[in-house]
């Protein structure tokens, strides 16, 4: 039974073919990994074809194309697991990393028959008629050139404008131990747009962008990039006017969206399972507790059609699924891979994943945001009498054993007398993960999701995203600003 994919790309078959591999050598892989000391095993074969692209300063400085493909063999033994990987794959070079992997693992030397039987992911949430590769050369660089274009006639304070268009298609199969076969073709794209607005010796930078595993049309249709090009200038604009962040403890509100970073970051690391197995999380040993405010309901949702974050099936072959982590303020789970899921005694979820085949995978989120509740947002800001309202984040730091996280704001305003006033820039926040949970006091109607842009590190592996939020206001939240 052939596998379902996107487009008429049959993994299996492409991998058998390129590696001029067959059934019987997949299982005799696999059996040789998963020896009497071993409690399972797996072979993960990635090919990677990827695009980018770069704008600055009115020309496509960049163009590159680049080609990589191998293998992966995991072997796992209790708590310990030892990987090993080729880029020249073959029946030879399988067989070495499959006995490097079982060595490191120190897991024992019997081979063990597998029966090799092929299951179709679960979803299907990104079969494209037209993949974004496919796409023409002139029509990627046209894209940039009218992005160019567009930011500069929006405001003549936009002095420079860069661009950078990312597109790939990663085919995988993996094959474990228990003899399943499971393969997946995954399209991505993303559009990085960045605007500088310059007046009176002041430069500021806004950004925006966006993509998921869509066709190249979704950047085109609607002129959709001309609202992202409109948000960035808008933004490095807004900067030029703004005045110093005020300092101290206030109420903070965020807005619905990319803010939910913040909730990736300072929440959602936590409820990696690998954390809670080795009790370094802030939300060890604590499900059935609560939290955060009873308002707070978060969930990770690989399973969205066509979002970056989304996958038919995580890089060990497991359905990607919708996890509520805390419902109601108690917690409830925890993200999972097959490791972490077995030495816990509890579900898999769908959260194994790695940057690429020479990578080990591990628990990572995929979209992960907070649910809507049931305040008007404009309510959320009426009931603020001074404090600071984050609409936009760049870059942060959360130490997970403690909680205790620092963000800085790209885009934020004053709250004045109920209402968003005057800009203002350096406003840094300051604050622990479930401390600041449990301070929410209203949570908007308006939940919305990132453009799709998001990139999550984790001991040096790099995945793509999804992060969302409603509006939320949070009593009491330490805010490090400028103002003198």
């Amino acid at each position: 039974m052939p596998e379902s994919t996107a487009g008429s790309l049959e993994p299996r078959k492409f991998f058998l073919d390129r590696f001029a591999l067959n059934d019987d050598s997949l299982a005799d892989t696999i059996g040789s990994a998963i020896a009497r000391k071993a409690d399972f095993a797996d072979l993960y074969f990635e090919f990677r074809s990827s695009e980018s692209f770069s704008l600055e300063e009115g020309i496509v400085k960049k163009a590159n194309k680049n080609i990589s493909q191998g293998a992966g063999v995991r072997v796992v033994a209790g708590d310990k697991f030892g990987c090993a990987h080729t880029d020249d794959v073959n029946l030879k070079t399988l067989r070495v990393a499959t006995e490097t992997a079982r060595t490191i693992a120190d897991s024992g030397s019997s081979d063990t028959g597998v029966s090799v039987r092929i299951a179709a992911p679960q979803h299907d949430l990104y079969s494209l008629a037209n993949h974004p590769l496919d796409t023409s050369l002139q029509e990627k660089i046209d894209l940039l050139g009218k992005i160019d274009i567009a930011a500069r006639r929006h405001d003549s304070r936009i002095t420079n404008v860069m661009a950078g268009l990312g597109i790939e298609q990663k085919i995988i199969l993996i094959v474990n131990s228990s003899g399943v076969v499971v393969g997946d073709v995954q399209p991505l794209v993303r559009l990085s747009i960045s605007c500088v607005a310059e007046e009176n010796g002041v430069r500021q930078q806004g950004t925006s962008g966006g993509g998921g595993r869509v066709e190249f049309s979704f950047l085109t249709d609607d002129d959709r990039y001309l609202d992202w090009v409109k948000t960035a200038a808008d933004q490095a604009l807004r900067n030029l006017a703004a005045v110093d962040a005020p300092a101290g403890n206030m109420a903070v509100v965020l807005g619905p969206g990319w803010p939910g970073v913040l909730l990736h970051e300072a929440v959602g690391h936590g409820l990696e399972g690998d954390f809670n197995r080795k009790k370094t999380s802030a939300f060890s040993d604590r499900i059935g507790e609560r939290v955060a405010s009873e308002l707070c309901t978060v969930i990770d949702d690989g399973t969205i059609r066509n979002r970056r974050g989304s996958l038919n099936c995580d890089d060990e072959g497991t359905a990607t699924s919708r996890t509520v982590l805390i419902e109601k303020g108690i917690l409830r789970g925890y993200l999972q891979d097959k490791m972490n899921a077995r030495l816990m005694g509890m579900s898999e979820t769908g959260n194994g994943r790695r940057e690429s085949f020479a990578h080990a995978p591990m628990p990572r989120m995929t979209n992960t945001f907070m649910l809507a509740g049931e305040s008007d947002p404009e309510d959320i800001i009426k009931s603020v009498p001074n404090g600071l309202y984050a609409a936009s984040f760049g870059g942060g730091q959360v130490d997970i054993t403690s909680g205790k996280f620092v963000f800085s704001a790209t885009e934020a305003y004053l709250i004045e007398d109920g209402a968003i006033t005057r800009p203002v820039k350096g406003a840094t926040l300051i604050g622990n993960g479930p401390e600041s949970l449990s301070r929410i006091s209203m949570v908007g109607n308006d939940l919305a999701l990132d453009e799709g842009i998001g990139t999550c590190g984790k001991d040096g592996q790099s995945v793509p995203v999804g992060v969302g939020l409603p509006s939320i206001k949070i009593d009491g939240m330490t805010v490090g600003g400028t103002q003198a």
